[in-house]
């Protein structure tokens, strides 16, 4: 399976809402598409766009998906509010600064995407000979895509999504009994953090899908949604329980590099290891002891606060466990209710490791 990353600013991710299918500036576009006349939109407008823009009249009407359509039959660039809800200005000729790189080889794409530049403002351009909408904004082009073949890319998405969201169910049962008996090695810890990854990428890649798709992606995001629930384990809780050091910082920079890594580096274990702070030549085959912060998140009435209470006075995961109930009492905020809670709990989940043996 191949990620698609995406690694797209605030302001493209509100513009691609803006052109998502359902919206009438999307309705708009694809009547010029079908029209074949192309077209220039500036999302937005200030002094900067005022000083590129050259001829043209003023309109200051409601935007309308029709109205767009026939402004676009009259040559130059059509300017909107940055929401799309009024329509300013038609029949514009704008000259953006000459000397802005660009990769662009026809006029229209090279201007949209100088103008973009410039002003800060989405642009989009319409291509009447390709039929193809692209979209200018901080320095990416961004295609947009037919959404028959987005929905059928999302299927698939999805479909990797509940194989996924099974095997990590697989791996995190496994490195509950092994915590339990004591028995986690690096590669286990490794191996949660590369299957849990790989699940928060294909989750993006179909929030992503679920953006572009507008109304038709209201099945795609009920199916998604249910995927999502109940949430799994979050890197930071492992990295809480297996780091040499407990630290926010370090824990924050862990889980911001093992998402920044490639396709080809998150399915190697050694480099999962290393990323996240286990040291630059990591053994796998290493001993490791949890903390005990993961299963004491997954005990619902125990508040983040008391679970720091308890680590920092049993320091490991098979000391919690040996604890007695006055033991449990003696750690502040923890009554008598939520210390038979912890022993139940735990009790329950090493009685569910043992069965697995049975």
């Amino acid at each position: 399976m191949v990620f698609v990353q995406m690694n797209y600013s605030d302001l493209l991710l509100k513009t691609i809402a803006r052109i998502a299918p359902g919206t009438e500036l999307r309705e708009g576009l694809e009547r010029i598409m079908r029209g074949r006349t192309g077209a220039l939109i500036v999302l937005g407008s200030d002094r900067t766009v005022s000083s590129l823009s050259s001829g043209g009249f003023n309109i200051d009407t409601e935007f309308s998906a029709t109205r767009l359509r026939e402004l676009a039959k009259m040559d130059g660039a059509i300017i909107c509010d940055r929401d799309a809800t009024r329509l300013l200005h038609a029949g514009v000729q704008l000259m953006p600064d000459a000397s802005i790189d660009t990769n662009e080889s026809g006029t229209r794409h090279r201007t949209a995407e100088r103008t973009a530049i410039q002003t800060g403002f989405p642009v989009i351009s319409v291509s009447a000979s390709m039929s193809v909408i692209s979209v200018y904004v901080d320095g990416t082009r961004y295609m947009v895509e037919d959404s028959q073949y987005l929905m059928a890319r999302a299927n698939q998405a999805i479909q990797t999504l509940e194989s996924y969201k099974k095997r990590l169910r697989s791996v995190l049962s496994n490195l509950s009994s092994q915590e339990i008996e004591s028995n986690v090695s690096l590669g286990d810890v490794a191996m949660t953090l590369q299957r849990m990854e790989m699940v928060n990428r294909i989750i993006r890649e179909v929030s992503h899908y679920v953006l572009e798709l507008g109304m038709h992606g209201r099945l795609i995001a009920l199916q998604l949604e249910e995927l999502r629930a109940p949430e799994m384990t979050a890197s930071d809780l492992i990295l809480r329980d297996y780091l040499p050091e407990v630290n926010d910082e370090l824990m924050t920079a862990g889980v911001e590099a093992l998402q920044n890594l490639d396709d080809m580096d998150i399915v190697d274990l050694r480099t999962i290891a290393r990323t996240v702070g286990f040291g630059e030549n990591p053994d796998l085959e290493f001993p490791l002891q949890p903390r005990g912060f993961r299963l004491l998140a997954g005990i619902p009435s125990i508040p983040n606060a008391i679970s720091e209470r308890l680590v920092e006075r049993f320091g490991s995961l098979q000391a919690l466990m040996a604890a007695s109930l006055e033991d449990l009492r003696a750690v502040d905020g923890v009554g008598e209710a939520r210390a038979r809670t912890v022993r139940e709990q735990l009790s329950r989940m090493a009685e569910s490791s043992l069965e697995k043996y049975l």
